[in-house]
């Protein structure tokens, strides 16, 4: 995600030295791109990808809202917006960097707002509450994406990808953390270079982070208690065209992760399955519709739809769906 910006931003200084880039690279053919059989268990092979909207500036953090629309981080745009299914979309807040988001179980958004260095709630009218911004004193890097657990606490990952120009790195490492609903703060993890996605499994047992600078996902035990163990390699994504960024499971346990070129399918025990190709570099998804088949992608300028076979897992529903 923040790479791509990166990016974006490095071509624009080269070409002022003369030395041009292209900005945003040509867009691609949607492709699927079925590596195993079990890849059309999941996506018929007749479906269609299909645009929602286009004319972003950076899009993030997609959540579908039963009321028929998807909220949409833009941050280079600075607001997030409620997008239609006719291409309609309307402001719902002006706020610096919006990044991931997701619902709470009352349904409420949550949103990790880079400028504030902090996880906020977002009211439906558009006012946001500061729920956490510090660890032991010291200011988050920028927050990057946010799920709800298996024990009703939100988890959060802390990159220094957006971390906001001029303002100094408090806390020395990029850290994954725990937030309970008393505001209290726990670090669980403090060894990625750069954290960015994380998911829970179905049954709650797995705990899955994906470290975009070092292209590789992470799984971990889950306990009841909110504490996490036995960190491993799950999976890599070392091709070139993007990193491992947003991701989402379905029913079942398998993983979508948006990576190189696409949507990188993972079944639970690390085989990939197949990439569902983009046409612009996807960040982040999410499932939607009323019976959550649907795949909802934020990719560059864009928020695009894809209708699947397999059912979502949606974390802050009861018992997942």
């Amino acid at each position: 995600m923040s790479l791509i910006l990166w990016h974006r931003q490095l071509a624009v200084l080269l070409c002022l030295a003369g030395l041009c880039l292209a900005a945003d690279p040509p867009r691609r053919k949607f492709e699927l791109n079925a590596l195993s059989p079990d890849f059309w268990n999941l996506v018929d092979g007749s479906a269609e990808m299909t645009t929602v909207v286009t004319g972003f500036g950076f899009t993030e953090g997609p959540v579908w809202d039963p009321a028929g629309f998807v909220y949409v981080s833009d941050e280079e745009q600075n607001k997030i917006y409620r997008v239609y299914a006719d291409g309609r979309k309307e402001t719902l807040i002006a706020l610096g960097d919006p990044d991931g988001n997701t619902f709470d179980e009352q349904q409420r958004l949550l949103d990790c707002a880079s400028v504030l260095r902090a996880v906020v709630r977002v009211s439906r009218d558009g006012q946001y509450k500061v729920l956490a911004d510090r660890f032991e004193g010291k200011r988050f890097n920028s927050p990057n994406d946010v799920v709800i657990g298996p024990d009703h606490a939100i988890y959060f990952t802390d990159p220094t990808s957006d971390l906001p120009k001029g303002e100094k790195q408090e806390i020395p490492f990029q850290g994954v953390y725990r937030l309970d609903e008393s505001g209290n703060v726990r670090l669980l993890v403090k060894d990625m270079s750069q954290p960015n996605g994380l998911a829970f499994s179905p049954d709650g047992k797995r705990l899955y982070i994906d470290d975009s600078a070092q292209k590789n996902i992470r799984v971990f035990d889950f306990s009841a208690s909110g504490k996490i163990s036995g960190g491993r390699i799950f999976a890599e994504e070392k091709e070139p065209g993007g990193v491992p960024d947003g991701m989402r499971l379905d029913e079942s346990g398998n993983i979508y992760v948006t990576g190189p070129k696409g949507i990188w399918i993972w079944d639970p025990a690390g085989h990939h399955l197949g990439t569902v190709i983009v046409p612009e570099q996807p960040a982040n998804l999410a499932w939607g519709d009323k019976d959550f088949r649907t795949l909802y992608v934020t990719a560059t300028h864009s928020l695009y739809r894809i209708r699947m076979k397999a059912r979502g897992f949606v974390p802050y529903l009861p018992h997942g769906l």
